[in-house]
């Protein structure tokens, strides 16, 4: 419980999630609060549902969703997932570097080529190793981020936060959903840590609660030195807190443990695509170099492309990206919930559920068009809400009127 806890705080200490904070300045310090706790909690909530319903089916994320979506649906989803974490992996190491550049000019390539480095080695390093190593490192990214904070909010104290804000101005709804959308879209890969745990649903509850308070530290953290300094540049925030060498250290690493989450996730999303008797084990005993690049290839792969997208393309604004994380796995989370926790809905052998990919369907469009408007609560909660509502009304109705019974009327009339 403890190793799985010290993953899911490694990966809420990240880049991305103090820049998305610093995004929410326009709201002002105390909307700014108000926005990113309430996220905070909804997304804790989500992650709670999605890591037991992987315990449910004793399976990774990816595969818990054949539950609903058929084993082919399910191929669909671990794909789509796949793209998010190369995705990803680009993203964090394209920030990472800017960051790590601003603060010591290497040059913008050399440090994605590093952090890609450092990320495949950790990943390389096996469970023992990565186990110990990984205490060291949370420990110190703990301290060194409690000194960040006392900095920052210092100013609040000092009166220092007077000055026009240069934040874009953002509506309650706008940031409500900045601040459910890291939450969102670690939903694909809860499950895979903590369903073979000895005690999965508490360790489930530990990860995304260590997880969600982390998360809202590093957003509290970025909104708090955006409103201050009115300054969203990473590099920028930890120099005029006096952390150069220390501030790298954060950068570099909280990065590489994030990246390993994305990389592990894509092993498991791979891995889905395969029958289980294919799927390499990883040892805990004496873990060989060949076996770690083995079972690790699929993540190895995803750093080195989300490494050569870092270098070759920009990735400063990443909100598109974060909508279609939000299109693609909200609805998806909601067909999930309706049928776990409202249906019941039994495990079938159909290759596609043509109930919950029609469910899917429409809960994107709907999800796109809510998009176009402004609401108080955002579009994540009414679309949740909207396709949970019809994957029950459809499952009713199939229940009332099975689809087999049109199947075989249909043989029937083609017998003639």
């Amino acid at each position: 419980m403890t190793r799985i806890s010290l993953i899911w705080f490694g990966a809420a200490i990240s880049i991305a999630e103090i820049l998305t904070g610093a995004c929410l300045e326009g709201l002002g310090l105390i909307r700014g609060l108000i926005v990113i706790v309430l996220g905070h909690l909804i997304g804790f909530l989500l992650l709670v549902l999605a890591g037991i319903i992987g315990v449910k089916n004793k399976e990774g994320s990816m595969r818990s969703s054949a539950l609903s979506f058929g084993v082919y649906g399910s191929f669909f989803f671990a794909v789509l997932n796949i793209v998010q974490l190369v995705g990803w992996q680009g993203i964090m190491i394209f920030d990472a570097a800017i960051s790590a550049q601003g603060i010591l000019k290497l040059g913008h390539t050399w440090w994605c080529l590093i952090i890609g480095v450092l990320t495949i080695a950790w990943i390389l390093l096996g469970i023992k190793n990565r186990d110990r190593l990984n205490v060291i490192v949370m420990i110190l990214l703990l301290l060194l981020t409690v000194v960040l904070s006392f900095i920052i909010f210092s100013g609040v104290r000092n009166g220092k936060t007077n000055g026009p804000s240069t934040g874009e101005m953002l509506s309650f709804g706008q940031g409500l959903e900045l601040s459910i959308a890291m939450p969102l879209s670690w939903i694909p890969m809860i499950a895979d840590y903590t369903y073979k745990a000895k005690k999965p649903m508490k360790t489930t509850f530990a990860a995304c609660g260590t997880y969600t308070v982390a998360s809202t530290w590093m957003y509290i953290i970025g909104l708090g030195a955006a409103v201050i300094t009115h300054e969203t540049r990473i590099d920028q925030i930890m120099l005029k807190a006096g952390l150069g060498v220390a501030g790298l250290f954060i950068i570099v690493f909280s990065c590489v443990t994030t990246n390993f989450i994305d990389a592990f996730s894509c092993n498991q999303s791979t891995f889905a695509l395969f029958p289980k008797d294919k799927i390499p084990q990883e040892s805990e005993d004496r873990p060989s170099l060949k076996n770690n690049i083995k079972i690790n290839l699929p993540g190895i792969i995803d750093t080195i492309i989300g490494t050569a997208g870092a270098i070759i393309f920009p990735m400063e604004n990443i909100t598109d990206f974060l909508y279609f994380i939000g299109s693609v796995f909200a609805p998806m989370i909601s067909v999930q919930i309706a049928d776990q926790f409202i249906v019941k809905h039994e495990k079938t052998d159909v290759k596609i559920d043509a109930v919950a990919s029609m469910s899917w369907i429409i809960g994107f469009i709907i999800y796109r068009i809510l998009m176009r408007h402004d609401f108080l609560i955002g579009y994540t909660i009414p679309n949740m809400v909207m396709t949970i509502l019809i994957t029950v009304i459809l499952r009713k109705l199939t229940q009332l009127y099975p689809l087999s019974l049109y199947r075989q009327k249909s043989h029937s009339h083609s017998s003639y």
